[in-house]
């Protein structure tokens, strides 16, 4: 979603609000100047991407250790 600078002034709360769920590009001058974010949606897609991955019967220490080269 793209809001005026004006617009996301006035309803700034509205605004943290949904960038929980999306991006929102703020504009000024008819410019996208800033984009605000989700902090954690870059660490939810990432552990997203890699469900699924290991073996449900390995540990973390053990994936850590096959990683590393250790096993």
């Amino acid at each position: 979603m793209t809001v005026t600078a004006t617009e996301f002034k006035v309803n700034l709360g509205k605004y943290l609000v949904l960038a929980e769920t999306e991006d929102v590009f703020i504009s000024k001058n008819g410019k996208v100047s800033v984009k605000l974010v989700n902090s954690n949606q870059d660490k939810v897609e990432a552990m997203q991407s890699l469900f699924g991955i290991l073996p449900p019967d390995i540990s973390p220490e053990e994936a850590r250790e096959e990683r590393l080269g250790r096993i």
